[in-house]
């Protein structure tokens, strides 16, 4: 837009009540978007710190920046909090978000051109591990060449022993793997990350866990244990299950770490968003302190949740597997329209989901604008305090929206009243402020 078409001052002064505007509707909402959640009232401060402003290019007590005293100290507790968080031997918070952190990975184990294996984005594979055509990272980008793993749509995870019978007819034509990447957007049970490594040191190759969804939950000691069970390397955004900023980090062995130290930097960071790296060291004190309690309470929740979403008769998927082990649960909404409809007539009732792509929607002829599914995750309103009776409430107003089809503004008057109750951040050290609160600096 042109100068002459917009005013500098009225923009300023949109923008700042859109702020205030988001903040409003979420105190009114219910968030179900399992990819994110609310961060504690001492991880916005960080975010809001002078921190921000500043570059410490390198490693703690090598930085190419003067004035990076207290960051060198903020950054070391970060390091050492997440090596006790993760009992890791190697731990670096430089990565800008998840998708660096895996791209530090595919970095510093495979070459372009490298063969590896991940899911598929209809079973559950985030757009970082795909290939090529469909502008994956790992495609993209490092110009891997993507394999998807076979996929067990009954059970929802990988089928090891078709996995196998593919590589050895990849083999058998000269071809070998180099990298296994496991992990996922839909993320409902853990991966066979034991045996997928057994096939990994037969072929010389790597795994790499992505566990940018389930970090929270292996951090409170429940889900899987990825490094223990073979992988390689561990990496995670920090602002899902585990509650920090948005932001990145990637857990190791020592052996590695001065060539993920040296990929990180120079290779893929050069500000990393120290006010980010201050969050995460608060995230990480906070998810020691609390996340033994916090991590089993969103299990608990997301269970209950599907649960009695399934009894009102909504299609959840996996309910001979007790539908879920994670944060998060997928739903086959086809009957009452695609993904994208029902997104936006719970939407319209002030509740948050996103649609995504069932395992099957390609057989079905479709496509990530109007798939089959709805995903939703617990991890934020369980960060909120609700608990069990709370999400038979979500799945009744969840019925009302979309099977019963009531008016959305009956159904919006009910979600305000059961938010008003849930307006602080639990599982952390502090909570003063209400979780949407808009605080004013300026």
């Amino acid at each position: 837009m042109s100068k002459e078409k917009i005013d500098p001052k009225l923009a300023y002064e949109k923008i700042l009540k859109c702020l205030e505007a988001h903040h409003e509707m979420m105190k009114n909402a219910i968030p179900l978007i399992a990819s994110e959640n609310i961060p504690s009232p001492a991880v916005r401060e960080a975010l809001a710190s002078d921190f921000g402003n500043r570059y410490a290019e390198g490693w703690v007590g090598e930085r190419l920046y003067a004035g990076c005293k207290y960051i060198d100290e903020v950054e070391s507790i970060a390091i050492e909090l997440g090596k006790i968080l993760f009992n890791a031997e190697f731990i670096d918070v430089r990565p800008i978000s998840g998708v660096i952190a895996n791209l530090v990975a595919f970095s510093a184990f495979a070459n372009p051109y490298d063969i590896a294996f991940a899911l598929s984005i209809p079973t559950g594979g985030h757009i970082s591990h795909g290939k090529k055509t469909i502008g994956g990272t790992a495609g993209a980008i490092r110009e891997l060449e993507i394999y998807n793993y076979p996929f067990d749509e009954e059970n929802f995870n990988i089928d090891v022993d078709k996995t196998i019978s593919l590589i050895k007819e990849l083999e058998a034509n000269g071809k070998k793997p180099k990298l296994f990447i496991l992990g996922a957007s839909v993320f409902l049970f853990p991966h066979p990350v034991k045996e997928i490594a057994d096939i990994a040191k037969t072929y010389d190759a790597k795994v790499i866990y992505d566990g940018a969804h389930v970090a929270g939950l292996i951090a409170g000691g429940i889900f899987q244990d990825p490094l223990r069970e073979g992988a390689d390397v561990f990496t995670m955004s920090t602002h899902k299950t585990l509650a920090g900023p948005q932001h990145g980090a990637i857990v190791s062995w020592s052996k590695y770490a001065e060539t993920i130290k040296r990929i990180v930097f120079p290779g893929l960071v050069s500000n990393h968003h120290l006010h980010a790296v201050a969050g995460v060291a608060i995230a990480f004190a906070e998810a020691i302190k609390f996340y033994n309690e916090y991590a089993r309470a969103i299990v608990s929740n997301s269970k209950a949740l599907a649960q009695a979403l399934y009894e009102l008769g909504f299609d959840v998927l996996c309910e001979k597997k007790g539908f879920t082990e994670s944060h998060m649960i997928l739903v086959d909404v086809s009957k009452y329209g695609n993904g994208f409809e029902v997104e936006k007539k719970l939407e319209e009732c002030n509740i948050l989901v996103n649609r995504n792509l069932l395992p099957y929607d390609k057989r079905m002829k479709r496509d990530y604008r109007a798939p089959g599914g709805i995903r939703i995750g617990v991890q934020e309103v369980t960060r909120l305090g609700m608990g069990k009776s709370e999400m038979i409430e979500i799945a009744n107003l969840m019925k009302m929206a979309i099977i019963d089809k009531k008016d959305p503004k009956i159904i919006r008057e009910k979600v305000v009243e059961l938010r008003k109750d849930f307006q602080k951040v639990k599982y952390c050290f502090s909570s003063i402020n209400d979780a949407y609160e808009y605080i004013r600096i300026r």
